[in-house]
């Protein structure tokens, strides 16, 4: 169409962390595609996360309870020029195809594929992110097996800039980022109660991980580790968490509470996800389990102690940003991507409080 701009479709994944890992690549496809309007359709749940970010022109949204012939009906009437699905889904694809995009550009897994007009080969160095069963878990710790290494090219990131390249994005890697306002900063501050006071850093407590148990260091820990670092620092702190987390986050508060003699803050289930990410941008620290608020935490600029269990910070960590510290324990058995631990949770449980206040002493 000549005189008329290009207009790009990208449909976002679906959850928190992956559509943080995202972000370069779509600050990169933004870069190539100067002139291009971009619309991003994603998820209801992670509008907030996609406010004020001038990789994207236009957020468009679905509900859970809208069905793949809905949303692509509204697709097809914006009529866009090329389309680039970022999940691995067959509905992602479909949705591209039902919208009679042009141009769709997607990974070829499980025969997608055939929905879409170019498939984006893997990425040399790629790894299969398979669960291990119990008895190959079995298997492992009683030195039956040896695991096989994670390269870096591996990590998310580098799939996503590979898909954006597709469409021209050049495939140099960035820190994943999220902009947050000064204002909402100000904003959050003032609802929640984070004063600034000379001297006092706020830093922040992530105990929990919705993907599963298996994610998530022992709570007693966390509450350790959080006593020994208000000592050594005079930090005071906030806990977050989703709707699920707020008993949790209560306990740990009341624990500080009495080993700090000074009440954590407990946002756990009372910040939508802008809020969170003002919040976590508050926070001079983040001790956080594998999670999305780890990604964001990283994103909005906050320095973070990250622990892993039973995933790998190899493909799905905060390795780009300069601010991020890995904290894990090797164990012949992780990674094993399992919800719940068949066995004793020794990838998590062999990490110790002192080993999360070094991380962020040492950084």
């Amino acid at each position: 169409m000549s005189g008329a701009a290009e207009t790009i479709l990208v449909r976002s994944v679906n959850w928190l962390g992956d559509a943080v890992m995202s972000t370069p690549a779509l600050m990169r496809l933004r870069e190539a595609r100067p002139e291009a309007r971009l619309t991003l359709l994603s998820p209801e749940k992670l509008a907030g996360l996609w406010e004020g970010q001038r990789f994207v022109d236009e957020v468009m949204t679905f509900s859970r309870e809208e069905s793949l012939w809905e949303v692509s009906r509204r697709l097809r009437a914006r009529k866009f020029g090329r389309g680039l699905a970022l999940p691995n889904s067959m509905r992602s694809a479909l949705e591209l195809w039902l919208a009679r995009i042009a141009v769709r550009v997607g990974a070829g897994r499980g025969g997608r594929g055939l929905f879409l007009t170019r498939v984006v080969a893997p990425r040399p160095g790629g790894f299969e992110m398979r669960k291990r069963s119990p008895r190959e878990i079995r298997r492992l710790i009683s030195g039956g097996g040896e695991s096989r290494p994670i390269p870096a090219a591996a990590h998310h990131v580098h799939h996503y800039l590979r898909l954006a390249g597709a469409l021209g994005a050049s495939s140099e890697p960035l820190a994943p980022r999220i902009e947050v306002g000064e204002e909402e900063v100000a904003a959050a501050r003032l609802k929640f109660g984070l004063t600034q006071s000379e001297g006092r850093p706020w830093f922040g407590l992530n105990p929990g991980a919705e993907y599963g148990p298996a994610k998530r260091w022992p709570a007693e820990r966390f509450t350790v580790a959080a006593v020994a670092l208000g000592k050594t620092l005079n930090c005071r702190w906030v806990i977050f968490g989703g709707p699920a987390e707020v008993e949790l986050g209560g306990s740990i508060a009341r624990d500080l509470g009495q080993g700090t003699g000074e009440p954590a803050v407990n946002l756990a289930g009372q910040t939508s996800l802008r809020e969170l990410a003002a919040t976590l941008k508050v926070c001079d620290w983040v001790l956080t389990n594998d999670s999305g608020p780890m990604h964001l935490a990283a994103a909005v600029g906050s320095r973070v102690a990250a622990i892993f269990g039973s995933t790998s910070p190899e493909l799905t960590g905060p390795i780009f940003s300069p601010g991020a510290r890995i904290v894990r324990q090797p164990v012949a058995c992780s990674p094993c991507f399992l919800r719940e631990c068949p066995i004793d949770l020794r990838c998590l449980r062999g990490i110790q409080a002192q080993q999360v206040v070094e991380a962020v002493l040492g950084g």
